[in-house]
Order: structure tokens, then sequence, then C-alpha cells
């Protein structure tokens, strides 16, 4: 893999629908959340920016995943609205490409945080999950 440049950067957008709503998480009687926009779709959106970002850096069989984020999420969003994450590298950890991560409605910022990733083997990490749950 080469190494792209601090201050890369890329984004993700996406129309909120019903799948991307908080109320969609329930998974059983008494787990309730309202209908708006939830924390876990914007993390993945602002994920998704990130990988962006070192995708046309990668290796063949080799893919990024996500190490850990730290997110505050600061407004509600409606259905139908269109929410774009944003991701800048702001440099590495050792093995870790650090992001700035944010995220936009029309009606301005709703999130922001950091985030990390790593360069794996698809390949390798696939045999590893498999081998975690003998599903393999």
């Amino acid at each position: 893999m080469a190494d792209p440049s601090p201050g890369s950067s890329a984004s993700a957008r996406l129309t909120v629908g019903a799948s991307d709503l908080a109320s969609s998480l329930s998974l059983e009687q008494g787990d309730d959340f309202p209908d708006v926009f939830a924390t876990a779709r914007m993390v993945a959106l602002m994920e998704l920016a990130a990988a962006r970002v070192l995708r046309p850096h990668l290796a063949p069989g080799e893919l990024s995943v996500g190490v850990s984020v730290d997110i505050a999420h600061t407004a509600a969003t409606p259905p139908g609205a269109t929410v774009t994450a944003t991701a800048k590298l702001v440099g590495r950890e050792g093995k870790l490409f650090l992001f700035e991560v944010s995220a936009a409605d029309e009606g301005g910022e709703i999130g922001r945080g950091t985030h990390k990733r790593a360069v794996v083997s698809s390949e390798r990490l696939v045999s590893r999950a498999k081998s975690r749950t003998g599903r393999g």
C-alpha cells in the first residue's frame, strides 16, 4: 500500500430512509428509539468516507477496517433529509490511519469526531473471523 497524503479527504452521502432510523434498531419489545437518523448509521457513513480516502492506495487483496471511533452525535436528522459524511486523514499512529470525521445535513453539522482504520488482508481477516466462531 502506498500511503495517502495527510489532508486527503473523501465523503459519502445518504438520503435518510426507514432503515437508517434509530427506530429500526429495535430488536424486542421495549426497545424504543425515535424516528430520526441513527447514530450507528452516521458512524457507518463516516467509516465509509474514511475507507474511500484509503481505497485508491490499497494493494490487491487489501481492504481497510475500522478500529475505533470517538464520535459526538449533536443534532437529530429526520427521514428524507440528505446526510453527507466527510473524512480527512490527519496522520498515522503506527499501523493505524487517523481521521477527523464529520457529518452534516441541510441544517448544518450533526456530528463530529475521530476515527482510526487499519489496512489488512481481506482473506486473512475473513479466515480469522471464521475460526473465532467455528463457522468456516
